[in-house]
């Protein structure tokens, strides 16, 4: 049956504006931490609506983005989703159902939790929160061209919403207390963000 999805991203890390794991270098300080948020606002999963659910990912990168089976992450779904839509997220986001979905998820090599917790996602005018119950906590805002519009990073070697631009932003504060999924503890500000628009299907 499959799945087509429409929502949107939140992405914050440790390394400096614009993230180097993006172009395919080595992440600024030679590991990249981040936390990583997809809302979606429409669509359906193998028959289960999932709008209004989002899906949220705390991870340590060690080295190259782009190493096979290198992250760890401890995997969040948002508390409001019932049995089925738990279920249907987690089958598109561990790659059960392909699609460039699978890509990204094939970058994981250990999945320290999953879990259900309240997730916070918000996009107004391009400035962004995104929350993970007690995990995680990061404020977005966008980079501005000369015409006021949003700059545009696309045709990457790496994303994490695979077809699709980001607009590149930073966060003004980024949280993370990674010490119960053993991951590093984050207190950050002026680091890399990004936001964009995603469409999934297979």
């Amino acid at each position: 049956m499959g799945y087509d999805i429409e929502g949107r991203l939140l992405e914050v890390c440790t390394c400096n504006v614009l993230c180097p794991c993006w172009v395919g270098e080595d992440p600024d300080g030679g590991t990249c931490d981040s936390v990583l948020a997809w809302h979606v606002d429409s669509g359906t999963i193998e028959g289960v609506d999932v709008a209004g659910i989002t899906l949220a990912a705390s991870v340590h990168i060690p080295g190259n983005v782009l190493v096979a089976k290198s992250w760890t992450a401890a995997i969040f779904v948002d508390d409001r989703a019932t049995p089925e839509q738990e279920g249907a997220m987690l089958k598109v986001f561990t790659g059960q159902l392909g699609g460039a979905v699978a890509d990204l998820a094939g970058l994981i090599g250990e999945v320290v939790s999953v879990e259900r917790a309240p997730i916070t996602f918000t996009v107004d005018g391009g400035k962004g929160r995104v929350a993970i119950g007690d995990v995680a906590d990061a404020d977005v805002i966008p980079f501005l061209g000369a015409t006021g519009e949003q700059t545009v990073l696309s045709g990457t070697v790496f994303s994490t919403i695979p077809g699709s631009p980001v607009y590149a932003s930073k966060s003004t504060a980024f949280t993370r207390n990674g010490s119960k999924h053993r991951l590093p503890d984050v207190h950050a500000t002026g680091n890399n963000a990004l936001q964009g628009h995603f469409r999934f299907a297979a």
